[in-house]
């Protein structure tokens, strides 16, 4: 504990309060059920371990989170450290010719068949939101787990570039294909199971 306050925490309670929020969390960033689960148990035995050093300058929840996220990036950073490899296989495995023309009249623009179309990810209604959601999830599950890595952490944890360079030890321009990389498989993931 601090010195001069207490702040009492609750272990008995976690499982309880915070294990639904923290798989969620987790299985999200992870795309992996099982992953996740384990991750929040030792998210649970982290914090009894070091349950001493709770200041009381956030909530349990946060508190968790924050030691959650941690175990996370320590997941991604293993993944990714064979990381001239993994971008190899990135780059020989897809291709930017299946969606701009390098070679042609309109070279470096969208080819007409590929083209974004302004309603094809417009969905109206609650109802298309949660399918819209369920294949996004299913689609970011599918990406190889690097890309994955470095898409969660800029889109859904709004990690800054440098701060993604940092945990995962790769260059600002790797981040940089990897997110496009990302975004285009992506985008023709769901377009391809969006009705």
């Amino acid at each position: 504990m601090a010195k001069g306050k207490s702040h009492k925490l609750d272990p008995g309670r976690w499982v309880d309060q915070y294990a639904d929020y923290l798989f969620n969390y987790a299985v999200v960033r992870l795309s992996d059920p099982e992953k996740a689960a384990d991750v929040v148990q030792e998210t649970f035995l982290s914090a009894l371990k070091g349950q001493h050093t709770f200041r009381g300058n956030s909530t349990e929840k946060t508190w968790l989170t924050s030691i959650l996220k941690r175990k996370i990036i320590d997941i991604y950073r293993k993944n990714s450290s064979n990381r001239e490899s993994n971008l190899q296989d990135i780059t020989d495995s897809f291709e930017d010719n299946d969606y701009f023309d390098y070679y042609g009249i309109k070279k470096g623009h969208w080819k007409e068949e590929k083209m974004p179309h302004s309603n094809s990810l417009m969905p109206e209604g609650e109802v298309e939101n949660n399918e819209l959601r369920e294949i996004l999830e299913k689609c970011i599950a599918a990406l190889p787990e690097n890309l994955a890595a470095v898409f969660v952490m800029k889109m859904i944890d709004d990690a800054t570039s440098e701060e993604i360079c940092k945990e995962l030890d790769i260059t600002p321009s790797n981040v940089w294909v990897m997110m496009h990389r990302a975004r285009l498989k992506l985008r023709g993931c769901i377009e391809s199971n969006w009705i």
